[in-house]
């Protein structure tokens, strides 16, 4: 697969045509100003093609270097023009050249957007499925994607051009990485996509788990939820217990009438044993006063008077008599309402009797049932603790099945770690690197005179998952470049995958390639124009070696008066 042409028009007018070789190919620029970064669009070629190939229009438009900043003027001006940009690649078959040709926009609204392949519009999701199944035909699993296959072909932001193997965003996992170069080495492994969602499942769920389980463990909240049954039953045995009179109120307000009633009683009863008392008392008082004395000495004192008053109307012995007769008419008198008083004080007293029999099985009723609001604290406690009863039994529930598919999702991962990690796959992924490095060893030793290898290892993370890990080093020990080692790998990978018969690009995109000294830059030039490899690569022309400077490899010359867009023209 190789570059054929890029375009960058208007609806009615092409404003730069850029057409590609096999080989070297070299877009320079020719300014007075010599200033490096994207000053007139050279790193702004290797986008546009990138941007073809699914990436995002706002690389095109924005700093690198401080991602909230856009350049205000590029952007109006893809957007007002409504530019297209068409990628045309070509694809050498044996029955003859079938291109695949590209168009996108930069118009944001679905009716206006352009994402094209070969005269068809797609969304986003289909457009990378579509390029995918034209240039990756026999990958047929999700993993790894579209983008993740081209990435080390394109290499203009920092993070590729910094590392050979690192060549994803920073949140890829070690497991993408083990996935695509385990498809990129040609290691038949078609559980590659299904294991990295195995693994990202474990991790989420993990990490899950671990939230659940940040105040209290499994253990804990099963001991707590034991704790809390056993508070449960006490409090239901205890509401069970309760003798709550729904008279409660009735029954107190009868009890204080019966109170009152047998305080008024007893004191009428009082009343009426204080008069009792008093007429007993008078009487005996009265009858203390009936005459007792010696009769003869009174009538010897009468006999006295007698002679001294003569003519007494009545005789001593008849006051005698009259005076007691007065006496007991007295005490006649005044106990005469005892019969009654009596009779009032036993009649009270009786009722008294039943008041007093009522006040105290009234009493006892009260005092032997529980009221509504003991039943209503209770039942608060009772609710606290359902409600903590729920929330534990959630978490608890929450963690068994987290637990579980953690274990199932540990299962599924053995059987295919049992294949991925046996001797036999082992002893593919060992041959497959061998070859590789024969490709890389030769090119670093062409370029460099130095040995580069591709090497891996079976490491444990802390979850104690394997996975394959691919490194490079320099098997010479000394401080090759590591720019040099990146184009290396780049071309060896491209001879590899065709020895391989493995799908790939022929075209590597590189920017930044005067920091490379100019002897291995004609080297890389004489390779890769020997190998049927399209090497593109952004340079500042007097950073140029002579034997480079030639119009033949120059595919489009920038400067500050002829930049890319030509927006000062429109």
């Amino acid at each position: 697969m190789f570059l054929k042409n890029l375009t960058i028009s208007t609806p009615t007018k092409i404003i730069r045509e850029i057409p590609f070789r096999k080989g070297i190919n070299l877009i320079v620029d020719e300014s007075d100003e010599q200033i490096t970064g994207n000053n007139v669009g050279k790193t702004t070629v290797l986008r546009l093609i990138d941007f073809c190939l699914g990436g995002d229009a706002k690389d095109i438009y924005i700093d690198p270097e401080n991602k909230k900043r856009e350049y205000a003027r590029v952007k109006d001006f893809l957007i007002e023009k409504k530019i297209v940009i068409m990628l045309t690649l070509e694809v050498d078959t044996e029955g003859g050249n079938d291109d695949i040709t590209i168009r996108r926009n930069f118009l944001s609204r679905r009716k206006d957007s352009i994402r094209e392949i070969n005269g068809i519009n797609y969304t986003i999701e289909d457009f990378e499925k579509k390029l995918m199944e034209l240039i990756y035909p026999d990958v047929q699993s999700d993993k790894p994607t579209f983008r993740q296959l081209i990435a080390h072909n394109i290499r203009y932001c920092d993070l590729r051009i910094s590392n050979t193997l690192k060549t994803l965003d920073s949140h890829t996992t070690d497991a993408e990485y083990e996935t695509l170069y385990l498809h990129l080495f040609g290691c038949d492994y078609k559980s590659g996509a299904e294991r990295q969602q195995i693994l990202e499942k474990l991790k989420t769920e993990n990490l899950f788990k671990k939230r659940l389980e940040k105040i209290q463990t499994r253990h804990e909240y099963e001991i707590r939820l034991e704790w809390l049954n056993n508070q449960i039953a006490a409090l239901n045995e205890k509401k069970s217990a309760l003798n709550i009179n729904e008279d409660f109120e009735s029954d107190i307000n009868a009890l204080n009438k019966l109170k009152y009633a047998v305080n008024t009683l007893s004191s009428e009863i009082a009343t009426l044993t204080l008069r009792k008392n008093i007429i007993l008392e008078a009487k005996q008082d009265f009858e203390a006063q009936n005459s007792n004395i010696d009769l003869h000495i009174l009538r010897t004192i009468y006999q006295q008077a007698d002679s001294l008053i003569p003519n007494l109307q009545h005789k001593f012995e008849e006051l005698v008599t009259y005076h007691n007769q007065m006496l007991v008419q007295k005490i006649k008198f005044i106990t005469q309402d005892l019969p009654e008083i009596n009779r009032k004080i036993e009649e009270k007293n009786e009722m008294l009797a039943v008041l007093l029999t009522q006040e105290h099985i009234l009493s006892e009723k009260i005092t032997q049932s529980d009221t509504f609001e003991e039943l209503e604290v209770i039942i608060q406690q009772l609710n606290e603790f359902f409600q903590q009863k729920g929330e534990c039994e959630n978490i608890i529930n929450q963690i068994s099945e987290v637990e579980n598919i953690i274990n199932k999702e540990n299962k599924k991962l053995k059987e295919i770690d049992e294949q991925l990690f046996s001797p036999d796959f082992e002893s593919i992924v060992k041959t497959q690197l061998q070859k590789f490095n024969k490709f890389f060893g030769e090119i670093s030793n062409q370029l460099y005179e130095e040995q580069y290898a591709i090497t891996y290892s079976i490491e444990m993370n802390r979850q104690g998952q394997k996975k394959y890990k691919f490194s490079s080093f320099n098997v010479n020990h000394s401080s090759g470049k590591k720019q040099g080692e990146i184009s290396c790998f780049d071309i060896a990978y491209t001879l590899f995958a065709d020895e391989e018969k493995i799908a790939c690009l022929h075209f590597l995109l590189n920017d930044k390639k005067e920091l490379v000294h100019d002897n291995q830059l004609i080297k890389i030039a004489d390779v890769v124009n020997k190998n049927n490899i399209q090497f593109v690569a952004s340079i500042l022309k007097d950073k140029l070696p002579p034997e480079l400077d030639n119009e033949d490899f120059f595919i489009v010359k920038l400067k500050q008066d002829d930049k890319l867009f030509r927006i000062e023209n429109h």
